[in-house]
């Protein structure tokens, strides 16, 4: 059953804003009791008569047992879906579907992980952060955004951990700069043995960077836009090398969105490279 999806009608328990972002508490047991860290849930928006056909994918930051189950999304406003979402109030209901994608791999033996999540990213580290927890391992934390509202979690992050490094790239909170800034020094000071992360394209292609230069593993949750959330679609394709060392389009929202973070050719992402199995060229880029 664990991580199965089902489509449930959820009613919405709690909203709150949480700075620059919107949090939706909602009544869903199905996908509750079979939510792993890493998980999304696809959901609905506009209404029965809306001409937004397609569905939105959330991040879920928290899961509890309160009611049977319910999960806490966290999204920004971007457009007019999110714009409808962020207008939903307590006792609506919310068509969703979940929990979707492939969760982060844990490891086997007590390890030190460094939490690495920009802007609304990090609200999926978390679930991830309590799981790690309970497996004996040490947790730190990096979290940075553009500003101090945009930066989340970081009062739960510094309760959590053993230590949390915040970074804003203007300065308005912790360490002026971008996460991957702040990360090489945390790696070293905690000697972490891995690094999971959260954010934008750009950051987690960086925080890879960083990764391996430091040769520990990496695992990352991209944000592709996805329309279906179910593999269907094919919109949030994108380059990864497969354990065969063959490049191939693989869908965010099935294959992912978790990755091994080395594995993603991120400057490529947007584009089919002509090295990918079926693209015009053929052949194939192999891991080194």
């Amino acid at each position: 059953m664990a991580g199965t999806p089902v489509q449930v009608t959820g009613t919405v328990l709690t909203t709150r804003r949480v700075d620059a972002y919107h949090a939706l508490t909602v009544v869903a047991p199905g996908i509750a009791e079979r939510y792993r860290p890493g998980h999304f849930v696809s959901v609905a928006v506009g209404g029965e008569r809306t001409s937004m056909v397609t569905r939105r994918a959330l991040s879920i930051h928290d899961v509890k047992s309160d009611y049977g189950g319910t999960v806490e999304l966290v999204f920004t406003v971007r457009g007019s879906g999110t714009a409808w979402l962020a207008e939903r109030r307590a006792r609506d209901t919310l068509d969703l579907v979940g929990p979707l994608g492939r969760p982060f791999p844990l490891p086997r033996d007590p390890v030190h992980c460094v939490l690495v999540g920009a802007e609304y990213g990090s609200a999926v580290l978390f679930p991830l952060a309590d799981a790690l927890l309970e497996r004996g391992c040490r947790v730190d934390f990096v979290l940075g955004g553009a500003s101090a509202d945009r930066v989340f979690g970081a009062m739960r992050a510094r309760r959590m951990a053993e230590t949390t490094t915040l970074t804003t790239e203007d300065g308005s909170l912790g360490v002026r700069g971008k996460v991957t800034d702040a990360l090489p020094s945390v790696i070293a000071d905690t000697r972490a043995d891995a690094v999971y992360a959260c954010g934008p394209m750009e950051s987690l292609r960086s925080v890879t960077a960083v990764a391996m230069e430091f040769d520990i593993p990496v695992q990352v949750a991209v944000e592709e836009s996805m329309a279906c959330g179910i593999g269907v679609c094919m919109t949030c394709v994108l380059p990864v090398i497969g354990d065969d060392g063959v490049t191939r389009m693989v869908r965010a929202c099935a294959e992912g969105p978790v990755f091994r973070g080395e594995r993603v050719r991120f400057e490529d992402v947007g584009t089919i490279p002509f090295d990918a199995l079926g693209a015009p060229g053929g052949g194939a880029r192999h891991a080194s």
